[in-house]
């Protein structure tokens, strides 16, 4: 008897949902989208270009890139990162042909709107520290592709 009682005092205190006051959707000005954060770019809105290369834009680059790509990418960029290692896809390798050349706002543009199995970062990375995870992402892809030949006299005559 008891979660008769029960039941009946909770379907008692039930009311019709269905006439609410609410306001027409599309009649009101209070309905819309609403104001874009400072550092987000709106819908078909271009971001501005990218910073100058300094080491300082680099090295904030690196920071960004370890906290938030080396799981997947590892730290030489070659997609061999420890989540790979753990049974997720492998992103490509900074290394191939068709990344290496790849304007630079490509990375920026996948960091903002994800690509393939990878999601988008907009919401984690500002639009700021993309251009320097980009930065670093090509001194990464120079690493390995540099010649003796790029370098200035000064520094050849450094190297052991």
């Amino acid at each position: 008897m008891r979660p008769i009682f029960f039941a009946l005092l909770l379907l008692a205190g039930c009311d019709d949902a269905i006439n609410q006051p609410k306001l027409p959707a599309y009649r009101s000005a209070a309905v819309g989208p609403g104001k874009v954060p400072p550092d987000r770019i709106e819908a078909n809105q271009r971001p501005a270009p990218p910073p100058p290369l300094t080491a300082a834009l680099l090295a904030r680059g690196q920071d960004q890139y370890r906290q938030f790509c080396m799981p997947c990418h590892s730290e030489l960029g070659d997609g061999r990162g420890m989540v790979v290692q753990r049974g997720f896809s492998p992103p490509p390798s900074y290394h191939e042909a068709r990344l290496r050349d790849a304007p630079t706002r490509h990375f920026y543009d996948v960091i903002t709107g994800g690509y393939g199995a990878m999601y988008s970062f907009a919401d984690r990375v500002r639009p700021a520290d993309r251009w320097a995870i980009a930065a670093y992402i090509r001194a990464l892809q120079r690493s390995t592709d540099a010649a003796p030949a790029d370098l200035t006299v000064a520094q050849r005559e450094a190297l052991p």
